[in-house]
Formats: structure tokens, sequence, C-alpha cells
């Protein structure tokens, strides 16, 4: 005996809804994106033209599909027609993919998805899933959508620059020597610039004319045959001109795109070449990408931004700041791994922000084991009289105060170091193991008090007992958000380019992330 299974029976539509679990993950994006002011949307509306979808439903048509790792606009619209949680979400409207990849790459949806963190955030706060004491702060790098070859190289672009710089210079003067132009009025001795090369570029062009005209004045054969040959020369030189003008305007455009950064994709001018941690061939290869950085409480993304530097050092300051313009306030203490860990960053956050920073430092490890304690040679274990501010090196002999010394780095950050320097390194039988001073030279010592001290109140912090609990949290906070994003929800390359596209897909991603762990919370 069989169940009743007719195909010509009519079947009344019924309401979607009855077909969800009670725990389905649409309604905790339908509950997530309903407690968005309705303000946010306020951008979207026009007056003109056929009425538009309603940007609530988009978001979480869009929320929805980055949840079940569809990321393509074209597999979203299917999705509309064959998900019942995406069919009760759309409440019957099949979106095309074009309106879905336009909503999403919006320059209006940057705010819409601010919101959804803001508000995720609350609910978590409300539902006392979070205790706000910390923020877990950490980076991946994501491969752009750029094609892996097409690299620009800041240094290949100085060299040519240079290079362009000497000849252009060098010809010039040849030109004035051999008066062939008339002299330019230059704004600079050092190089020509566009418009300067423009203008011997002219010149050059009245002498060819001049040539030019004579020739066919001419009756001559061998005035003719002279002419063209004189001719020529500054023909040569003027087609040549005229690419050191395409080129220097190419080499502009560069060191405008490149800012502050070493390299640049040619498909997605803002993505950075770096080496990502899945490098398949083992070859370290650079391919291009954008730094990811998020910060988690209980294993939930609460605020993220991109960066196109590869190192996460310069991106800490940066990055609380727009938590605090755009998140929320930022709890007691920050914590973060030892790629954070910098005198700035440190100074930042104890002075400036009056937080704890449970960042670790380089050699923060390394202090802990019993080798290195043990090492006459770390100069963290000589021995040091303060009163004569005196260092004693391995040999038992002094290294005295010399002079003061102020370094600035690329960010306009200044550093304070002391220098001390040996009294007597000739002879000493540990002189190789010490230090790699030429011959006949003295071992000196940069001591960075600031730095020491910040070092000194980490160490501190993470020797009592509440704050070395919060900072062991952190790998099991911050890190398992990457395994969530990469291998669960199988995100691991942008599908758009520029970095306001890029940021606005990494959010509905993070987003995506936490929907499914809240939805699962039990």
């Amino acid at each position: 005996m069989f169940k009743d299974y007719n195909m010509n029976q009519i079947i009344l539509p019924l309401d979607l809804e009855v077909k969800l679990h009670k725990n389905d993950i649409a309604f905790s994006i339908h509950h997530l994106v309903e407690s968005i002011p309705n303000e946010a949307f306020a951008p979207f509306i026009h007056h003109t033209g056929c009425p538009s979808y309603h940007p609530r439903m988009m978001l979480k048509l869009i929320l929805c599909g980055y949840t079940q790792s569809t990321f393509s606009g074209r597999k979203i619209e299917d999705l509309t027609r064959d998900s019942i949680r995406m069919m009760w979400l759309a409440q019957g409207y099949e979106p095309s993919y074009r309106t879905i990849n336009r909503f999403r790459v919006h320059p209006n949806m940057k705010e819409l998805i601010r919101q959804c963190f803001v508000q995720f955030r609350c609910q978590l706060v409300e539902e006392k899933l979070i205790d706000q004491e910390a923020i877990f702060i950490d980076g991946t790098k994501i491969e752009a959508n750029a094609n892996k070859f097409t690299f620009v190289w800041k240094k290949s672009v100085e060299k040519h620059h240079t290079n362009l710089v000497e000849k252009s210079n060098k010809l010039y003067d040849e030109l004035l020597e051999h008066q062939i132009i008339p002299e330019i009025k230059r704004e600079s001795d050092e190089q020509l610039s566009i418009e300067e090369l423009t203008q011997v570029a002219h010149h050059l062009e009245e002498v060819v004319d001049d040539y030019t005209s004579k020739i066919e004045h001419s009756e001559d054969v061998i005035e003719r045959k002279r002419l063209r040959s004189e001719r020529k020369t500054p023909k040569q030189i003027l087609k040549q001109v005229y690419d050191w003008i395409i080129r220097k305007q190419k080499y502009e455009k560069d060191f405008e795109v490149f800012g502050t950064r070493n390299s640049y994709s040619k498909t997605d001018h803002e993505a950075t070449f770096m080496r990502m941690k899945d490098d398949y061939m083992q070859n370290g290869q650079l391919k291009p990408g954008y730094n990811v950085q998020i910060a988690t409480e209980g294993q939930y993304t609460l605020a993220y931004d991109v960066f196109p530097n590869p190192t996460d050092t310069k991106t800490l300051i940066p990055f609380l700041n727009q938590i605090e313009e755009n998140y929320f306030e930022l709890p007691k203490h920050i914590v973060a791994d030892a790629g954070y860990g910098s005198e700035q960053n440190y100074h930042d956050i104890l002075n400036k922000r009056k937080r704890t920073p449970l960042i670790t430092f380089n050699q923060y490890l390394n202090e802990q084991k019993r080798k290195y304690k043990n090492d006459p040679f770390k100069t963290s274990n000589w021995v040091y009289e303060k009163e004569n501010d005196v260092y004693i090196c391995p040999n038992e002999k002094r290294l005295r105060f010399q002079y003061n010394s102020v370094r600035t780095d690329k960010a306009g950050f200044q550093r304070e170091f002391k220098i001390y320097e040996c009294e007597e390194c000739t002879g000493c039988p540990f002189r190789t193991k010490c230090t790699k001073a030429a011959e006949g030279k003295n071992r000196r010592l940069m001591i960075n008090e600031n730095w020491e001290q910040q070092k000194e109140e980490v160490r501190a912090k993470l020797s009592e007992e509440k704050t070395a609990a919060i900072y062991r949290r952190r790998k099991i906070d911050v890190e398992p958000v990457f395994g969530f994003l990469k291998a669960n929800l199988c995100f691991r390359r942008f599908s758009v380019r520029g970095k306001s596209k890029v940021t606005n897909e990494i959010g509905l991603a993070l987003m995506a992330t936490n929907l499914r762990k809240y939805a699962v919370r039990g």
C-alpha cells in the first residue's frame, strides 16, 4: 500500500513559511534585515522609471545566497526559483542576476552592510552571547579577482623612470649644445616635465618641417640628398621624444596608482601582490589580493575592513579608527598576535585610546624559552647598572652611553634610541659571537627605552591570570572565523574588482558566517 500520489490533483499554494524549520537560517536573515532602520534604505528610493525591488528583499536574498556558499548572481537567481527559503524571502519575486549584481556593488550598499553588523552586535549583546570585555583582531589575505601575471612593480617603474630622466636630460643638453633647438624655461633642473618634453617636441617638429620645406623647394639632387641626411637625426630624435612623453605619462600614472604600495595588478589596480597562505606550488608565488582585517568576539565578526598592504602592523591603527567611527566603542582589552606588536601600536592603544593591549611582540615567545634566557649574548640578558647607565657584556666590558638618536619611519613615527658603545672589543674571545662590527670597531648597542617599557607592560599583563586567560582565547576566537569563511563557506577568492566592491563582498561573506553560526546556536 502506498500513500496517495496524484499529479493531476490541484493543490492550492500555501504560505511557504510553514515549510521552513523553526530554526531555519532564513528567519535569522529576515529578523536581522528587518531590524535595520528605514533611514538606511532611503538612498535607494527613486521617483522615476519602473519601481525597483525593495532593498530589504534584495539584501535578504544576497545574504541567504552567501550563507549557502552561492556567490554567483546567476546561481542566486536560480535559487529564487528552486529554494523554498529563497522563495519565501523573495515573496514570489524573481530578480534577475543583473539586478542582483548591480545591487551588491551599489555604493550605498556599504551603509546597509555596516548596519547589518551594528544590529547583529546589538542582538548578540541582548542575548548575552558576548560579554564586551575584549575584541580579538586578526587578518587574512584573500585572492583578488585579477590575473596573477598582470603585475606592475614599483621598483621596476622607478628604475625605468630614472633612466628616462637621465636620457632626456642628456639629450636636451646635446640639443642645446648643437643649437638644434632654443633653450626652454624649465621648472626644475632635475628632470624635464611632460609639458617641457612637449615643447622640445614642438621645436624639433619645426626643425624637421624646415628641412622638409627646403627639400621640396630644392631642385638640386645632391642638395636634396644632403638635406634628407641632415633631417634624419632630428626626425629620429623627435620620434624618441614622443615615445618618452607617452612613457612618462604612463610612469606618472603608475606612481599615482601605487601610492604607498610596491605593486599593483593591471586588472585590479587596488589589488596588491602578496604571498598567500594557500601556496599550492610551494614556490612562494605572489598573487594579487587584499588584506582582510576582522574584529571578533565569541567567534562572531563584529567589524571588518580591507587594506591593500600585506603586513598587519600598519593596519591596526586605521582599523581601530574604523571600528570607533562606524561600529562600536572599543572594549577594555584589545587582543592580537605578534604581527601587530610595534611601538607605534602600543603607544596608540595605551596613550591615545586608554585601552589595554594584549598584543605580543616578535620575541615574546622566544623569551619564554630556557635557551633564550641562558644565552649570554642576548642583550636582554646583560647586566644593566642603572646608577651609572652602563651595560656589561659577557666579557665583563662596559658599554657606556654615547649619544641619543632619533629615527623616523615612512609613516612619520619617531623612535628615540640611546646609543651605547663598548669600551674595548679588541682581542675579545667572544667577538665573533657578540658582534658583526668590522675589526678595530667596538660593539654598539641601541636601546629604545620607550619600547622596552612597553614590552615590560605587555609581559606584566600577560603574566596576570585574568588577562592571560583573555589572551589565550585569541586562537579559539578569531582564528576559527577564517576557517568558517574559507573552508565551510568556501569563500577563497573575490568575484568583484576594486576596493569598494571588495569591501562590500567580504562584508556579505562575513555576515553569512555570522548568520550560519547564529542560526545553530541552540
